[in-house]
């Protein structure tokens, strides 16, 4: 017995040792199995407790009346599916009639403290029926990315939900992006994500760094353009709207307009081109975006409107052509200039790391989900690359890019150097590089030659 019992305490210790140091191996391995026993037992009278049960139809009540049977109780959701996953449990449910997705939404956090989870987020998936998402374990603390992920051309994983799902930046369905955070935030390692997802595909990257390109410069190989300093970014932009002109141009000569087309098949933007005329994709990365917007001087000042006029133009007209933006600061509003708040305005998808003010947080979420500004300005300073995602439909996710070096984003731009397209209208914009070494050659010194 006492053998027996010295056994029951050594697993529990590993047990618990494994849930400390290794969650998503104890999830894995022994959580998905409690957590699932916890949810079936608890259902019904869970579901009772939060306010998630309905009465019993009148025709039960009156059936069981004239049966002379036990009056049924209140009904709960019907379950339709419960699968686990990776990270947590995944519920879908059957509404009852008179419930609605919002008391679902209410109760999150009463069913994450009744199951014993970590986390619990709902969506509605169609009329009468929601998914509950439910986290095992802070899938934040250490981002582990899935295996498999779902890319497609122009959507590339970049972060990790705190409900588990893999975040993507989809610029097909969002052109462009605003992304702020204060200095240590994790800005520049959600941009790295960025720029090396987007290596692989068949895509012209415009980089525009203007603190002298210490961000951007280390992963030339992989631009077809690049500017460090507003006099220069000026010319790129202005060389970019050329460049966007131009497509809309062969848009308009390929639009294929007669009878024997179908309406599907009419050209409106790049996509609808044929694959062998149609224009590379084009994802413009501003690194600080207030460094274009200060001026000391009236010439800085001319320089300035022109650049944001180029701006507007590129987000206003940008998205047929196949050109995204994607700009980064530490601060975006009204202060920095005319013309900002125009610009805010096109850029459907917000992200946000820890900000140093509240304000800051208004610029990003104010306008499309007033609830993500509470949440920005919570992020501990310790938690760097915890960041807020929003876009215009109001939704937003808690989500964390995993921790990817400098050194390993140049081995991805340098690996994919070979996809860097060739613009003409950017040419003379494209960084200056020299060739990737084919091997790494050990440097030893040279023996002194004997007499």
């Amino acid at each position: 017995m006492t053998w027996f019992m010295v056994a029951v305490v050594m697993v529990v210790a590993a047990a618990g040792l494994v849930r400390w140091r290794r969650p998503a191996w104890y999830w894995l391995s022994l959580g998905v199995t409690f957590a699932t026993v916890r949810v079936l037992v608890r259902y019904a009278s869970v579901m009772d407790a939060c306010g998630l049960t309905v009465p019993p139809a009148r025709w039960r009540l009156t059936l069981a009346r004239m049966a002379g049977r036990e009056v049924p109780g209140p009904r709960s959701p019907r379950i339709l599916r419960l699968r686990p996953t990776r990270t947590g449990l995944l519920l879908r449910l059957k509404l009852r009639p008179g419930q609605d997705a919002f008391d679902v939404a209410a109760t999150t956090d009463r069913l994450r403290h009744s199951f014993g989870l970590y986390g619990v987020t709902s969506r509605e998936v169609r009329s009468g029926v929601v998914e509950v998402r439910m986290t095992g374990y802070d899938v934040l603390k250490r981002v582990q990315m899935p295996t498999r992920l779902d890319t497609r051309p122009m959507r590339v994983p970049v972060a990790l939900r705190e409900d588990g799902s893999v975040h993507y930046r989809d610029y097909r369905a969002v052109p462009h992006g605003l992304t702020l955070g204060a200095t240590e935030s994790g800005k520049s390692v959600y941009q790295r994500n960025l720029v090396a997802g987007l290596a692989p595909h068949h895509v012209a990257l415009v980089g525009i760094d203007c603190k002298q390109g210490v961000e951007l410069f280390p992963l030339a190989r992989r631009f077809s353009a690049l500017a460090d300093n507003p006099d220069t970014a000026l010319e790129l932009l202005e060389a970019l709207v050329t460049h966007m002109e131009e497509v809309y141009q062969l848009i308009r000569a390929e639009q294929r307009i007669s009878v024997a087309v179908p309406d599907a098949e009419i050209a409106a933007d790049v996509w609808d081109l044929p694959e062998d005329i149609r224009p590379v994709p084009v994802v413009v990365l501003v690194d600080e975006v207030a460094e274009l917007a200060l001026y000391a001087t009236k010439d800085e000042e001319k320089r300035r409107d022109r650049i944001i006029t180029a701006l507007v133009r590129v987000a206003q007209l940008g998205r047929a052509a196949g050109i995204y933006l994607e700009i980064c600061g530490q601060r975006f509003g009204s202060e920095l200039g005319k013309g900002i708040t125009m610009l805010r305005a096109q850029l459907t998808g917000r992200t946000a790391h820890r900000v140093n003010d509240e304000t800051s947080a208004n610029m990003a979420f104010g306008d499309i989900a007033p609830d993500a500004v509470l949440a920005a300005i919570q992020i501990p300073a310790e938690t760097r690359g915890l960041a807020i995602a929003a876009d215009s439909t109001g939704g937003w996710h808690r989500i964390r890019a995993p921790h990817t070096s400098l050194r390993e984003a140049v081995n991805i731009c340098n690996k994919h150097a070979h996809r860097t397209p060739d613009v003409p209208a950017l040419a003379a914009f494209r960084p200056a590089t020299a060739a990737v070494p084919s091997a790494r050659v050990r440097l030893s010194k040279t023996a002194p030659a004997s007499a």
